[in-house]
């Protein structure tokens, strides 16, 4: 059936900052270096290529083969690696948790924006080649936000009492419960053995948290040439080193992004910079680091270095240093020929602090990019939404909205009382008139009379429509499951659903009608109707 697609800006779950990037309008323009539109990156591509050495491409390719040792890749995926050594190929780059058998499905949202947009690129610009990269966040320590995830009804967790990066965490005798728990709860048949069999090669005994995400992700996309980055790794943090150690002089993120946050006043900041914006990394530990005049500390364990002892250490050691949510995105663009980064809106909206942050540190800004997003709905709810008379834009709404626009739309009598509050108003300003004629101290007494007048207006237009809800409750009552069906714990659906719930529905032909539909330069939220 056909897709439905509906504007952003028309939702609610996205932020006035996000809808105005969308807009270009001029309070945002100073944030972002260029819009995303296929003609921008003929230029980005030669400011990129100006800014990336030789050297730095030499060094990627070898990383990148170091950590696919032991990897079959496919036709696409080395055609990819080998076509890195040239100045003419970038990447267009997304990044995620490591989320359990890749968490909510809105990560296949991410990759396949990447993956198709590398293919109208090279469309548009066939004299250069784009490679889609997933960067691994493997040095995250916030376990509880990637622990779980969600087979229909079910929940399924890993508890161990692993602490530090989670791409180090071990695969030991603590994951042998959610083994068992996918097992027990994925059926019977082809698409339920091909899940079983999926999640049990990924996640093997032994393996780390980011071995076994490498592995369930080349699975999934190899084929399209998607390559994987880790960022824990020595290299790496060597080509990064000359910037963190600039952060650590001068505090460069700190001062440029407060200043950013200052043209941002209209908008909430997504992430508060802190003075030094660094992490130290080393197995079991991920502790933030702050500066005390001439120590640098190790906030949890109190541990303290002179400046010129923990320079020397990082110049020994750079894989100790890891950046923090601000920091991460210079690191990214410091190690790849990256042109583009795609990611949600929250991701998009702390991108959108750093501009000044790059330009102070001499790296190109990548062009940003808001990710697809997709609500799956059966023929059986667009009918039954089609005979409640409403629409996919309107279950996006908060219940109560949602609501009282069912309300609004089926109601026989009209409970809008602004023609009567216009009337009130214009016979309490004739009343004003002629107070202050005759007595000005009676003004406020008629102000007051006035201000009591519309509110009793107000209060009884609410009453009148809480009892026009009433009177529909069986029909708002079946509208209300109906969002519930499609919008789990009333949040987005893919936010919550695993993309193993979608592909026993559908089969192949669910990620094949991703491929086909999703256009990340095409800003709208997709509603995909199925059979």
């Amino acid at each position: 059936m056909p897709t439905d697609c509906i504007e952003y800006r028309e939702l609610p779950q996205f932020s006035e900052l996000i809808r105005d990037y969308l807009d270009q309008k001029a309070s945002v323009q100073p944030l972002y270096h260029r819009y995303p539109s296929l003609p921008h990156f003929e230029a980005q591509c030669q400011e990129k290529g100006a800014h990336f050495s030789t050297a730095l491409r030499e060094g990627l390719v070898t990383e990148w083969r170091r950590q696919y040792e032991g990897f079959r890749l496919s036709e696409a995926s080395e055609a990819h690696l080998n076509a890195l050594h040239e100045p003419t190929t970038f990447t267009i780059t997304t990044g995620h948790q490591l989320n359990l058998f890749t968490g909510p499905v809105f990560f296949w949202y991410k990759i396949i924006s990447v993956i198709n947009l590398c293919k109208s690129l090279q469309k548009t610009y066939p004299h250069y080649r784009f490679v889609p990269v997933y960067w691994m966040a493997t040095e995250d320590h916030d376990f509880e936000e990637i622990q779980s995830f969600r087979l229909g009804e079910v929940k399924i967790t890993w508890q161990t009492s692993q602490q530090g990066a989670v791409g180090r965490f071990v695969l030991d005798a603590s994951f042998e419960e959610v083994r068992n728990r996918i097992n027990a709860s994925f059926p019977d048949g082809e698409r339920g053995q091909f899940l079983k069999a999926l999640f049990h090669e990924s996640y093997a005994e032994g393996r780390t948290l980011a071995e076994a995400t490498r592995y369930l992700v080349h699975q999934l996309f190899d084929q399209e040439g998607l390559l994987i980055f880790d960022g824990d790794q020595t290299w790496g943090k060597t080509a990064f080193l000359p910037y963190a150690l600039r952060e650590i002089q001068e505090q460069i993120t700190y001062q440029a992004t407060q200043e950013t946050l200052e043209l941002m006043t209209p908008y909430k900041a997504q992430v508060n910079p802190r003075e030094l914006n660094l992490f130290y990394l080393e197995s079991g530990v991920r502790e933030r680091l702050t500066r005390e005049g001439d120590w640098i500390v190790r906030h949890d364990s109190g541990i303290r270095y002179s400046l010129e002892d923990f320079k020397r250490l990082c110049q020994e050691k750079p894989e100790c240093l890891s950046p923090n949510v601000l920091l991460r995105p210079l690191y990214q663009e410091i190690v790849l020929p990256n042109l583009a980064y795609i990611g949600g809106g929250g991701e998009i909206a702390y991108w959108l602090q750093l501009k000044k942050q790059f330009h102070q540190f001499e790296v190109p800004f990548p062009i940003l990019i808001l990710r697809n997003s997709v609500l799956h709905a059966t023929a059986k709810q667009a009918k039954k939404a089609g005979k409640l008379g409403v629409t996919f834009t309107d279950l996006f709404l908060s219940t109560s909205d949602l609501r009282t626009r069912v309300v609004q739309k089926i109601q026989t009598v009209y409970y809008d009382f602004t023609a009567q509050k216009n009337l009130l108003q214009e016979q309490f300003a004739a009343l004003e008139k002629l107070a202050v004629q005759t007595d000005p101290s009676f003004l406020g007494a008629v102000k007051a009379q006035t201000h009591k007048q519309l509110k009793g207006l107000e209060h009884l237009e609410k009453r009148l429509l809480r009892a026009e809800k009433k009177k529909h409750e069986t029909h708002l009552n079946s509208v209300e499951a109906l969002q519930w069906e499609l919008f789990p714990s009333r949040g987005l659906q893919e936010r919550t659903a695993n993309f193993s719930t979608f592909y026993l529905a559908y089969g192949p032909e669910w990620a094949s009608r991703l491929y086909t539909e999703l256009d990340p330069l095409y800003p709208y939220f997709s509603v995909m109707v199925w059979d």
